[in-house]
């Protein structure tokens, strides 16, 4: 069953709020009243952006994407093609990130968000479990921008989500899962005896050649969006996407600093953030103007914790944030994309925020943890400061804003995951929010969503992915500069 049709079926904080200091994005107020200024679909016009038309795809003239004048994009790397070693190109295409390949080239690793048991792509013999249908795969184009190499870089993991790139060339894919053979899973139909591995942990890919399907373990076993590396501390920030129960921002601190030891080692510390004289404080509310927050970090004791024979997967999924949240850690709604830029983590609170009245969530089967239609939230390590950027006012304006990517110039890019059209928005340091895609909704594939924005180093292609049965990358092409 998808995420968002299951989600789909189915206080204002004070005390704490401090006053705010420079820096970019500063001064941005949580619901922002002027960016309501049209409907959902109509003109919304960037910083020399004009309203979006519809655009064929280079490569076969098929509309897929509405567009500002000037730009253009291809599609490659679509579900079911083969791959350069064979092996049909997986579906559900999800986080991703760009690295500067060899002789002027790109080289993209890019997750497959394949939930449940399922078989792995590839050979059997290389997975992680092979009865696990997600992973990574690795595009290497030319200086061009043609696709001239695909191919399996892990396989046998389960919702492999977002992730996160290593300055020293890798990629931290990270499973949005707790399943294993002592979880009962959550859904009906889905047979967890057959795994043969307990997942939820995240796994180094590195830019070249195949992963070494190592868990970082003591990194927590629970419901991994996504990763932010501070090449100054060498700590490792991370997501928790649990729709049900309150979510955890953590860090984890390696053993050794990865741009020492070259990689990303297990048996470190793992951390969850919380307010400073505010214990639990419920950040998945709707904010005040401006607010900010001091910060402290609190242990988590057991990071993989051992679940007995037959544990649900409520219980499981919430092991870990419990532990955090017994010692004041603060609440959050369903964290997933967070970037990192010049010592600040950028991440996103999908369904954090005031609910704007008429513009409920639909009711679900099952207590769901938060109701707001996102926010964007700013962590400054140095100073331990954290900042609400933007809450959303209403789904018209941002609707559950899920991955998340900056621009060169410091323009934050929002992948959507709401109900109905799909958005690629952008949120200048100014405070605009503005339109840069609509998707043209699959026939047949109403969940379909963008994830994985990132920019090719140079700055001139935005890549993103339409997470859908049939999945693709596309490469956008324009002036980005403006941007």
């Amino acid at each position: 069953m998808e995420r968002r049709s299951f989600l789909a079926r189915g206080a204002v904080v004070t005390g704490a709020a401090l006053t705010a200091t420079a820096g970019p994005f500063q001064g941005l107020v949580a619901a922002h009243a002027d960016t309501a200024r049209t409907g959902r679909g109509g003109p919304r016009p960037g910083p020399g952006f004009g309203a979006l038309a519809p655009t064929p795809d280079r490569t076969d003239g098929q509309v897929r994407l509405h567009l500002p004048k000037g730009f253009a994009y291809r599609s490659l790397g679509v579900a079911g093609e083969p791959m350069s070693d064979g092996v049909p190109t997986p579906s559900r295409h999800d986080g991703m990130a760009a690295f500067r390949g060899q002789r002027g080239g790109t080289v993209l690793i890019r997750n497959h968000e394949v939930p449940g048991v399922a078989p792995a792509f590839g050979n059997p013999s290389d997975a992680y479990d092979p009865s696990c249908g997600g992973g990574t795969t690795t595009l290497t184009l030319d200086r061009r921008g043609n696709l001239v190499d695909q191919r399996v870089s892990i396989n046998g993991t389960m919702m492999n989500c977002s992730g996160g790139p290593m300055p020293w060339g890798s990629w931290v894919t990270c499973e949005e899962a707790v399943d294993g053979p002592d979880v009962v899973p959550a859904f009906p139909g889905q047979d967890n005896s057959k795994l043969t591995r307990k997942h939820g942990y995240i796994f180094e890919v590195p830019l070249y050649g195949r992963a070494r399907r190592e868990p970082i373990r003591n990194a927590g076993r629970f419901q991994h969006e996504s990763v932010a590396f501070d090449p100054v501390s060498g700590a490792v920030f991370l997501t928790e996407d649990n729709f049900v129960a309150p979510c955890g921002f953590y860090r984890y601190v390696p053993p050794v600093h990865p741009l020492r030891a070259g990689r990303l080692l297990d048996g470190g510390r793992l951390q969850m953030l919380a307010v400073r004289g505010r214990p639990n404080a419920p950040l998945q509310l709707g904010q005040p103007r401006g607010a900010t927050y001091e910060v402290d970090w609190v242990d988590i004791t057991d990071p993989d914790p051992a679940h007995a024979p037959g544990t649900s997967w409520f219980t499981a999924s919430s092991a870990v944030a419990n532990q955090g949240i017994a010692r004041g850690a603060a609440l959050f709604s369903r964290l997933e994309g967070s970037t990192y830029r010049h010592g600040t983590v950028y991440f996103c609170s999908t369904q954090g925020g005031a609910a704007a009245p008429g513009d409920e969530l639909p009711p679900v089967p099952f207590p769901r943890f938060g109701e707001g239609r996102g926010q964007v939230w700013a962590y400054d390590i140095l100073r331990r400061r954290l900042r609400l950027v933007y809450e959303s006012p209403h789904s018209q304006v941002l609707d559950l804003p899920d991955n998340i990517a900056v621009s060169p110039n410091g323009t934050l890019i929002l992948c959507e995951d709401g109900d109905g059209d799909n958005y690629l928005r952008g949120l200048t340091q100014k405070g605009e929010i503005f339109d840069i895609s609509r998707m043209v909704t699959p026939a047949g594939d109403a969940d379909a969503e963008f994830a994985g924005a990132t920019f090719s180093p140079d700055g001139d292609t935005l890549f993103v992915n339409m997470q859908s049965v049939i999945g693709r990358t596309f490469a956008i092409s324009g002036p980005w500069d403006r941007c």
